[in-house]
């Protein structure tokens, strides 16, 4: 047909005969090409309709994977198995199927590293907007924001041609020294259950998978590798999966990430019972698990105990740079030589390959994923209204917060955090932001040339010049003694109608950072006693705490208000001026308790951590955070939940459509805030149920629904909350399954676990 086309495209037809064109070279060669174009549209029809089963989206998707599966040759799927470069992949060329790309968050798209090396790649394109970190999210108790955090990361990752985001990480807040806390989003299991949910769903809109993290007990960061776990199944199962199988069955989550420690002396990255009984056997989990950097051990627990990818291990290939060191990971030439031998059979090899290739039909061969965007405005305003709906007033007294700037002629910031970059350092959610607002800065773009600012270090932070290659801002050098900077911040004091001191942790080792955990809960660099002696100069001092963790305050009585601020991201110093100067009214709640001391805590109290032997115990049990100190009869500095306002609100009688429901059935708890403040505000009402008799020991409360509402200045809304019998339950560790016990039960609405306004009794039959 096509010898035909071309024979008679020259010819046309007269009223009398075909005669031969007189045409020009130019004219031939135009025709030629217009030729060649129809063939190869005919041609690209015809590959359309023949396209194999592996490539054609219209084919349901285990239909495709499968028919991939069998044009695949075994080296091939044993290379998808492992990683080829410190973040990367190997996809299958040959059949265009691509590679798998990997990044770091959860607060951020890591900068480009090297193929072979940690060092940047050097990149000129590659700063992101850093978002705040995962507490400050958990803090806002809203799950709008939540969503709103995981869409906007999922752009940033999809731009950058990201696959898999390595976050979020959802492990339980056990302990205030724990140097990752701030990676996470709390010690509630229902809070970081509802908030996880949104930003899965947030970053998978964008076609990248999120890759929830650490899978699982991962709650310090001493002898992470070696660190074996001891816990009871009632605290495995109440406390520390319930976020996890979360992001699993609700929020549909497409990876997972193991952790470092070990449970049941397996390490988690490849432990039978986490991966195969739990995630894959009771979860029905089908997206892919991926191994923690450095977190696999041994091939044959590799094979056999439900890990499908490896990244980072510690052989030459990473920190040497020797060529092929790749092919020397647990999943590489060990695993291919027993799949050659027989030692292994082949369908242990499938299983995974399944697994990736489900991720990569759910991500880079999905051609209806959006195209995503990077560094921009919209998502650095996004990342600024979640820092700020996330900063928690945890004291105002006198009202000394919002500061009216009519009333100011000087203002004296104090705090090596004024100017401290917070976006680098910390471990692997270090960040090459696009930009960064200081508290300093913040501040002074706030008040203007009317105010007033002046700063003075008062006390010095560890020096920061970079981290993995990220240049941070620098601090002038300064050469003074601590007491020198104590005495200039004290001088500088009196003069001033308000000290703003911005102090806390930072990313510093044994602070908040990964690797290591912190020392103690004090404050580091003699803050407290910078503290104290700035309130005997002048006694109108807003304390800023910038951290991730919880901190003591010996001098909380002292000191009239105190902000919770986080890590803020790219707009930190906006956002927290925002609250400053009223422009925002704080709505945020602890996601955390903060006690007075380490030995107010469970795992402090009963003495194993950090661990004996490289065993930790979890003696405490299912008694965390809140659950401790209700259980032991404990004031805490500031509650679970807490968080004030620059308005007031009143709560009614909680009321209760039916005191009795069946195990069938649910039951809707109804009651009325009102506003009672000047200022328009949110609330965060909080439901606790309490099991007022039940078989086995359970907590005096736990939370069991919160609803964030907007309310204007003398307005009311009543809220509800709807529970079933899900809500009721607890773990049995004999029977191995949730049991909602008849009897009589308690629903307290408040405004933290210790501020309750409300309570009902209602049954279960």
């Amino acid at each position: 047909m096509f010898l035909y086309l071309n024979k008679n495209f020259l010819k046309a037809k007269t009223k009398q005969n075909f005669i031969l064109l007189s045409i020009t070279k130019q004219q031939y060669f135009m025709k030629k090409v217009l030729f060649f174009f129809l063939i190869i549209l005919t041609h690209r029809s015809l590959i359309v309709a023949q396209t194999p089963v592996y490539l054609d989206e219209n084919q349901p998707m285990e239909k495709r994977i499968e028919d991939a599966l069998s044009r695949m040759t075994l080296e091939e799927k044993v290379a998808m198995c492992h990683a080829q470069s410190k973040f990367s992949s190997p996809g299958v060329p040959r059949l265009g199927i691509p590679e798998n790309w990997m990044t770091d968050g959860p607060h951020g798209i890591r900068p480009e590293v090297a193929w072979d090396k940690w060092y940047q790649a050097d990149w000129t394109n590659d700063s992101c907007i850093a978002f705040p970190a995962l507490t400050c999210l958990a803090a806002t108790w809203n799950t709008d924001m939540a969503l709103l955090y995981g869409k906007s990361i999922g752009e940033e990752a999809r731009y950058r041609n990201k696959n898999v985001l390595l976050g979020p990480g959802v492990n339980i807040y056990r302990t205030p020294l724990n140097g990752r806390n701030f990676e996470y989003m709390g010690e509630d299991p229902f809070l970081a259950s509802r908030m996880v949910v949104p930003y899965v769903k947030g970053v998978q809109s964008n076609g990248v998978a999120a890759c929830v993290k650490h899978f699982a007990l991962n709650n310090q960061e001493t002898e992470r590798h070696n660190i074996n776990v001891v816990v009871d199944d009632r605290a495995l199962y109440e406390i520390y999966l319930p976020a996890f199988k979360a992001a699993v069955q609700k929020g549909n989550a497409w990876a997972i990430m193991g952790a470092y420690n070990k449970y049941k002396n397996q390490w988690c990255c490849h432990n039978q019972y986490l991966l195969n009984d739990i995630l894959r056997g009771e979860w029905d989990f089908d997206g892919v698990v991926v191994s923690d950097w450095g977190g696999v051990h041994d091939t044959m627990q590799a094979i056999y105990n439900g890990l499908d990818m490896e990244f980072g291990t510690w052989t030459d290939g990473m920190s040497k740079s020797k060529t092929g060191g790749y092919n020397q990971y647990y999943l590489a030439d060990s695993f291919l030589e027993k799949l050659r031998t027989g030692q292994v059979p082949v369908c242990e090899l499938d299983k995974k390959v399944r697994n990736v290739l489900r991720l990569i039909y759910r991500t880079t061969m999905n051609s209806k994923r959006p195209w995503g965007a990077f560094g921009t405005e919209e998502h650095a305003l996004a990342g600024r209204k979640i820092a700020a709906e996330g900063i928690v007033l945890l004291k105002n007294q006198d009202n000394v917060l919002p500061l009216i700037t009519e009333k100011l002629k000087r203002i004296l910031v104090v705090g090596d955090n004024a100017v401290r970059m917070m976006t680098v350092g910390g471990g692997s959610s270090s960040l090459k932001a696009k930009y960064e607002i200081s508290p300093l800065d913040g501040i002074r773009k706030r008040v203007g040339d009317n105010i007033q600012v002046v700063y003075a270090r008062g006390y010095r932070g560890p020096e920061l010049k970079s981290y993995n290659g990220v240049l941070a801002r620098q601090i002038p050098d300064d050469h003074r003694s601590d007491e020198e900077l104590l005495k200039e911040a004290c001088d500088e004091a009196k003069l001033a109608d308000v000290i703003i001191f911005i102090g806390g942790l930072n990313k510093a080792e044994r602070q908040d950072c990964e690797s290591h955990d912190r020392r103690d809960l004090g404050l580091p660099y003699n803050q407290d006693e910078l503290i104290i002696e700035l309130c005997k100069a002048n006694k109108n001092i807003v304390f800023v705490n910038i951290s991730g963790n919880a901190v003591a305050m010996p001098w909380v009585k002292q000191v009239p208000a105190i902000l919770q601020a986080w890590y803020s991201g790219t707009e930190a110093g906006n956002a927290i001026a925002s609250i400053l100067f009223g422009d925002v009214n704080p709505s945020g709640k602890l996601p955390f308790t903060f006690f007075e001391k380490l030995e107010d805590i469970g795992a402090h109290k009963l003495g194993d951590y950090p661990g004996i032997n490289k065993e930790q115990t979890y003696r405490e049990s299912i008694y965390v955070g809140y659950r401790w100190s209700d259980k032991e009869n404990i004031k805490p500095l500031f509650s679970f939940g807490h968080g004030l306002s620059y308005t007031t609100f009143e709560y009614g009688e909680v009321k209760v459509d039916t005191c009795e429901m069946t195990k069938d059935e649910q039951i809707t708890f109804t009651i009325e805030i009102t506003n009672t403040g000047e200022e328009d505000g949110y609330e965060t009402v909080q439901l606790y149920i309490s099991d007022k008799k039940s078989s086995l020991p359970r907590p005096v409360k736990e939370l069991k629904g919160f609803s964030k509402v907007f309310l204007k200045s003398g307005s009311s809304q009543s809220v509800t909350f709807t529970i079933d019998k899900e809500s009721l339950s607890y773990f049995d560790d004999v029977q191995h399954k949730w049991i909602a016990e008849a009897g009589e039960f308690e629903a307290l609405i408040g405004s933290s676990s210790t501020d309750i306004r409300s309570k009902i009794n209602f049954y279960l039959q």
